[in-house]
């Protein structure tokens, strides 16, 4: 398996090198062929200067088994080959003791293939969702008893603070109404209290953050946590907020949702000040007939060189977008990697726009 993957590959374009890692892919395939293959996804990364994309879990079907796993590490690893970039795996996690303590082993096994565990601490695309605090506990529980000492990657989102109701089909920016702030925040609270409580002795990364409440709560966190707390946020918490929603024709829905105009800012100062740890896409394409019947998520490759464009605009240095776009992410998951930024992100993103049958950051 490991021979067929390309697990590190720098290429020229141009006067720079460029080589970057989206540590927060999902590349569709298999049953859901229609909306993008691997193949694809991995090429427009290639054109877009990315050399690593770790993969998401909740495909269909879920990589929760070890079958399922090497099957798509194998699809990986072929795509590697034609696209020269590297492949890497979450395991999704379940509820079930021993099909945590399986993903543990097979996270030991084929790391850096395998490249972190994943739990959705609410449901999401997918229905991979271990909801309540006592099944969230049972999962903390168990990686510690298995001795995991690797990255944790959550969707926080508290399901018991949605409010399904409030979304109207086809108003996009009702979204925000259904899966409030308080739901990712407090979520996150939950999250962090488990792995204190527990002896978590891994690397905790929140995915996507969105709100100003959670970036202060893992900032303050930070402070007195016996484990290490990482945040990572997307193109669309950085560059847009809830009003942009209103416009139909970019299909602005995705978990969790975009925020307030002040919850946006914060996401992007945090970016530019260092406290969020690195850039992710949240990359989820879809079919525009899929995303009319309300499907959540937006292809995020393109917008990943629209945020390097803004923040290098609003001032970033080129060490700190090296940290945001590949260092940080390779030091806390322990691969190695080499990172160049493009000096050309809106010329990269302009070609591969239209790539997917929508543009949600126009």
């Amino acid at each position: 398996m490991q021979g067929r993957h390309v697990l590190h590959m720098v290429y020229a374009q141009g006067e720079r090198c460029r080589a970057m890692i989206d540590p927060h892919v999902h590349l569709r395939d298999w049953e859901q062929s229609s909306k993008e293959t691997i193949l694809h996804g991995m090429t427009v990364a290639s054109r877009l200067g990315f050399t690593h994309l770790f993969d998401m879990p909740n495909t269909s079907p879920a990589c929760t088994d070890r079958d399922t796993i090497l099957a798509r590490l194998a699809d990986g690893g072929e795509a590697a080959e034609k696209t020269g970039v590297s492949y890497h795996l979450y395991a999704g996690l379940t509820a079930d003791g021993n099909q945590i303590r399986s993903m543990v082993e097979l996270h030991s096994e084929l790391f850096p293939l395998v490249v972190g565990l994943k739990m959705f601490a609410g449901q999401s695309t997918g229905n991979m969702g271990i909801i309540g605090i006592d099944k969230q506990r049972s999962v903390f529980q168990t990686l510690v008893e298995s001795g995991y000492k690797g990255v944790l990657a959550v969707h926080a989102e508290k399901e018991e603070l949605m409010k399904k109701d409030f979304f109207v089909p086809g108003k996009w920016e009702t979204h925000s109404l259904a899966r409030p702030v308080e739901a990712e925040t407090e979520s996150v609270r939950d999250l962090i209290t488990l792995a204190e409580e527990t002896g978590f002795k891994g690397t905790l990364h929140i995915c996507h953050v969105s709100a100003f409440s959670t970036i202060a709560l893992v900032s303050e966190s930070r402070k007195t946590a016996s484990f290490r707390i990482t945040m990572g946020a997307t193109p669309h918490h950085a560059l847009l907020n809830k009003d942009d929603a209103l416009d139909h024709s970019r299909y602005l829905k995705m978990n969790p949702p975009l925020r307030s105009e002040e919850d946006r800012n914060a996401v992007f100062s945090s970016l530019l000040n260092g406290t969020i740890d690195w850039a992710e896409s949240d990359h989820a394409p879809h079919t525009l007939e899929d995303k009319e019947k309300g499907a959540s998520g937006i292809p995020g490759l393109p917008g990943m060189l629209k945020l390097l464009y803004e923040l290098r605009m609003a001032g970033a240095s080129e060490s700190l977008l090296e940290g945001i776009f590949g260092k940080n992410a390779a030091e806390v998951f322990g691969i190695e990697e080499y990172t160049a930024i493009p000096d050309d992100p809106l010329q990269l993103y302009e070609e591969v726009k239209g790539e997917y049958p929508f543009s949600p950051f126009e």
